[in-house]
C-alpha cells in the first residue's frame, strides 16, 4: 500500500485494520490539501494543464499530478481532470466535488485491497465499519461533519463549563452557555434565561447577533463569540484548530 499511483503486491496476512490504516493516512493527506492547504492545491489546479489528479498518501501527504501511464493501473486511479472547472465554478462549491470524488477514491482503493488480500465477509464488514465511523472527507470540507466529542479526562474538570465545540451553530451553542456559579441549583428557570443570555450574545467583531442558526466560534482565551465569516474562520479550518484566540487576544500576545 505504498504511493497513490502505485499500489502494492497483495501479501498474505494483511488485515481490515492495515487497509483501514492506509485508508486513514490517506484521507489525512486529502483533507490537508483541500482545507489547511488550499490555497496551494487551488494554484496547483491550473485549468490550462492535462488532466490532474488529487493524490493522498500512506504518509498523510498529498499530490496534485498526472494520473498513472498504466493500463489497467496498479491500484484505481481517482477522477481525471479536477482542474478543468476550477475555474468556472464556486470555489466551495469546486472544493466540494474534488472531496466527493476523492471520498469515492479512498473507498475504491480500500476495497481493492481488501479483494486483492482476499478478504471474506466478516473482514470486509470489519474494514466497512472503521471507514464509516469516520466523517467523510466532502463532510470535513463542507463543515457538515459533527463535531466529534473530545474525551474528557480528569484534568479537564476546570474547564468543563467553556463550550467545547468550535463547530456549533449558535443554535446548538446555546446549551453550552456558561450558568454563574450562584444560579446552577436554582431551577427550571436557569435554562429560559441561558438562551435568553445567548440570544442576546454579540459578535466580538461586528457586534450583532445575526445569523444566530450560522457558524459561530468561540474564543478559547476571552471566551468571546464571533461569526465565522467575521474572522475569516471556516467549519473546516475550525476541525484543525486546538486552541482558537481571537485577533484581539492575538494582537495583544504580539504587543506583550
Amino acid at each position: 500500500m505504498d504511493g497513490g499511483g502505485s499500489g502494492a503486491a497483495p501479501n498474505a496476512g494483511r488485515t481490515p485494520e492495515e487497509v483501514f490504516r492506509d485508508y486513514r493516512a490517506r484521507r489525512a493527506g486529502m483533507i490537508k490539501a483541500l482545507t489547511t492547504d488550499v490555497d496551494k492545491f487551488f494554484k496547483l489546479c491550473d485549468p490550462e494543464k492535462e488532466n490532474l489528479c488529487l493524490y493522498g498518501y500512506p504518509n498523510e501527504t498529498w499530490e496534485v499530478t498526472l494520473p498513472a501511464e498504466e493500463v489497467p493501473p496498479e491500484i484505481p486511479e481517482p477522477a481525471l481532470g479536477i482542474n478543468f472547472a476550477r475555474d468556472g465554478m464556486n470555489e466551495k462549491d469546486w472544493l466540494a466535488l474534488v472531496a466527493v470524488h476523492s471520498d469515492s477514491w479512498l473507498l475504491s482503493v480500500a476495497f481493492y485491497f481488501g479483494a486483492r488480500f482476499g478478504f471474506d465477509k466478516e473482514a470486509r464488514r470489519r474494514l466497512f465499519s472503521m471507514i464509516n465511523n469516520m466523517p467523510t472527507i466532502f463532510e470535513v470540507v463542507t463543515g457538515s461533519a459533527k463535531k466529534q466529542t473530545k474525551e474528557k479526562t480528569p484534568n479537564s474538570s476546570s474547564k468543563s463549563n467553556k463550550p467545547s465545540s468550535k463547530v456549533q451553530s449558535r443554535a446548538e451553542s446555546r446549551s453550552k452557555a456558561k450558568v454563574p456559579k450562584d444560579d446552577e441549583e436554582s431551577g427550571d428557570d436557569d435554562g429560559d434565561e441561558e438562551a435568553e443570555e445567548h440570544d442576546n450574545t454579540l459578535c466580538g467583531t461586528c457586534g450583532t447577533n445575526d445569523g444566530k442558526d450560522q457558524f459561530w466560534i468561540c474564543c478559547d482565551n476571552c471566551e468571546k463569540w464571533y461569526h465565522g465569516k467575521c474572522v475569516k474562520i471556516t467549519p473546516a479550518r475550525a476541525e484543525h484548530i486546538k486552541q482558537y484566540k481571537c485577533p484581539d487576544c492575538t494582537n495583544k500576545r504580539a504587543r506583550a
